[in-house]
Order: C-alpha cells, then structure tokens, then sequence
C-alpha cells in the first residue's frame, strides 16, 4: 500500500472461514483482499484492523489504515504515518485479542 488513500473496491462479502474480507484498490489499480479483523476509535478516529488473506502477503502482518467517510456509500482507507497511533491502535487490538491470537513481542 501507498501513503495515498485506498478506496474501497467492492462490497464486503461473507465467506465460511472468514468472518468479513474487503476488498481494497491500491494506487496501482491492484485488488488487494485483507480479512477485517477489527475497528478501532482512537482519539476521535477510526482505525480498520486487517490481514492480508492473499498468498502473496505476509500472513503474520496487519496492515491499520484509518477509516474515512467520503460520502453515505463510500469510506476511503487512509495509511497511517504516525507510529505512535499506529503502536496505540495495535495496542487496543491486542488487549480485546489477547485469548485468539499469539502475539509476538
């Protein structure tokens, strides 16, 4: 991903052995699908919590973007750049995840 905005491609789709996958367009026009883990408010923002669900990608990587509302039907997926949200947000994330996923400090 990019330090540009992401839109959202498609409509979020259900799948048996994933609760909710997106899929997001990146500046080159590639589809990327990510498997949303979570969505988390930190000072007054949101944040969406993914995992790349492509083979290609590495598996033990969430990517936080911050979530955006462009319009009632659009929300655009922004990359974050400041480390420290980033570390809170991943931070929140672990706390609420700590019983489902081994954590590697």
């Amino acid at each position: 991903m990019t330090d540009d905005d992401i839109f959202a491609g498609l409509d979020e789709e259900e799948d048996d052995d994933l609760d909710s996958v997106i899929e997001l367009t990146d500046d080159d026009g590639n589809a990327v699908r990510f498997e949303f883990l979570d969505l988390v408010e930190y000072e007054g923002a949101e944040y969406a919590v993914l995992l790349p669900v492509d083979e290609d990608e590495d598996a033990d990587t969430v990517v936080i973007l911050q979530v955006e509302t462009v319009d009632e039907d659009t929300e655009a997926y922004n990359s974050v750049e400041d480390d420290s949200i980033l570390d809170a947000v991943f931070e929140i994330f672990k706390e609420r995840f700590k019983d489902e996923f081994n954590f590697a400090d």
